[in-house]
């Protein structure tokens, strides 16, 4: 298939004319990454091009030498890698995410790679983008999924922490941006008591510090005793293993935009579902979609059909683009897709 500037190829999307891929699901010799989560950023290429963030973030993941060779590009910075203008724009997903434009010959496409449109203290707004192709995720592909503003979410949590103060509030979070998130908002709510994190979340948010995400008070969980009335964050897995049983009549809770569908809730044993979602919903992509001003189309990973068919009828040229490998963002958590 045809996108724009790029082809579909095994390794994923592919730019011949500056010889490089954008996400590959495999090792290549040239990579251009939108953000680090595990789907979209895997080690081992020749040459990876991403944002400061993304790159220092692939950098706790996979260590050091993830990439043979590497190059951080600033938000608004455009380079030439062969003859394509490549540039990088806020992808409002997590720290460090772009959306990546290509303009060669007038042309121009932009991978979105995966998107939010609400506001989160812990990353760069999102920046609509005019363009000829416009290739979206679609996580949350289908009308039913209009998410919650996430204010009035952490306010059910809060809410909750009162009512029974004896509970420890398990919150079940994705490594990578969703735990440093929704700290993040416990802040810009008025809450000052220390946060405490599950031990794979220490590298990460650490990071995020590092970077001056202003996250107060958090402290790793491992050895504080049961916690009584406290709140503690921890991958999704971790809900329902030996290590949440030590804690005080634990009260699960799990903030995802997965949790707008309440059988999913059910299925895990979530007490307090919390819809928080790091990627746009229904309203979202639409509104995105209409802002680029397209002629073109492609829709990518999650729910793609009701999108292309809801621009179809506006008059776009619009086609779902199957690539297999996105969309299990955390390894830990199939099939949530880290959203």
């Amino acid at each position: 298939m045809q996108a724009g500037l790029l082809t579909l190829k095994p390794a994923g999307l592919y730019c011949a004319a500056g010889d490089f891929f954008i996400d590959p699901l495999r090792p290549v010799g040239r990579a251009i990454i939108t953000h680090a989560h595990a789907d979209h950023a895997r080690a081992g290429h020749a040459q990876v091009l991403a944002t400061a963030e993304t790159l220092a973030l692939m950098a706790v993941r996979y260590g050091e030498n993830f990439a043979g060779a590497t190059q951080s590009v600033a938000y608004g910075e455009t380079l030439g890698v062969g003859g394509v203008a490549v540039s990088f724009h806020p992808a409002g997903h997590v720290l460090g995410s772009a959306q990546i434009q290509l303009e060669r010959g007038g042309a121009r496409t932009v991978i979105s790679g995966d998107y939010k449109r609400e506001a989160d203290p812990t990353c760069a707004r999102f920046t609509p983008l005019v363009c000829d192709t416009f290739i979206s995720e679609a996580t949350f592909g289908l009308p039913v999924f209009r998410h919650a503003k996430t204010a009035a979410e952490i306010d059910k949590l809060l809410a909750s922490q009162r009512l029974f103060p004896e509970r420890t509030h398990l919150v079940g979070v994705y490594a990578l941006g969703k735990a440093q998130r929704v700290i993040a908002l416990l802040r810009a709510a008025g809450y000052d008591r220390p946060v405490y994190i599950h031990g794979a979340l220490e590298k990460i948010t650490a990071y995020y510090q590092e970077a001056g995400i202003a996250l107060g008070d958090v402290r790793r969980a491992t050895g504080a005793g049961d916690l009584p009335g406290e709140i503690v964050l921890c991958p999704p897995t971790a809900l329902n293993d030996l290590w949440s049983r030590k804690f005080a009549e634990p009260l699960t809770a799990f903030a995802s935009g997965w949790m707008r569908v309440r059988a999913h809730a059910r299925q895990r044993g979530i007490e307090l579902p919390l819809v928080i979602s790091d990627h746009a919903d229904w309203d979202g992509l639409c509104a995105t979609i209409q802002e680029t001003n397209c002629e073109t189309l492609l829709v990518t990973h999650g729910e793609p059909d009701a999108l292309v068919h809801c621009f179809r009828q506006r008059g776009l040229n619009a086609e779902p683009l199957h690539i297999l490998g996105y969309g299990d963002e955390e390894a830990d958590a199939p099939p949530e897709t880290g959203a």
